[in-house]
């Protein structure tokens, strides 16, 4: 479902993410304060920075 957003969100400010293990083959990724979304995945792999 696409849908239209006129807020675009502040310079610099970047969303909070959290991961959760709920089972050893799942990780789900909430952002804070938006209740409606998140993503699941059965594969997460680590980010070197």
């Amino acid at each position: 479902m696409d849908r239209d957003v006129d807020v675009e969100p502040d310079a610099g400010e970047e969303p909070i993410v959290s991961a959760h293990q709920t089972s050893p083959e799942r990780t789900v990724f909430t952002e804070k304060g938006n209740c409606d979304g998140w993503i699941a995945s059965d594969l997460v792999v680590g980010l070197d920075r």
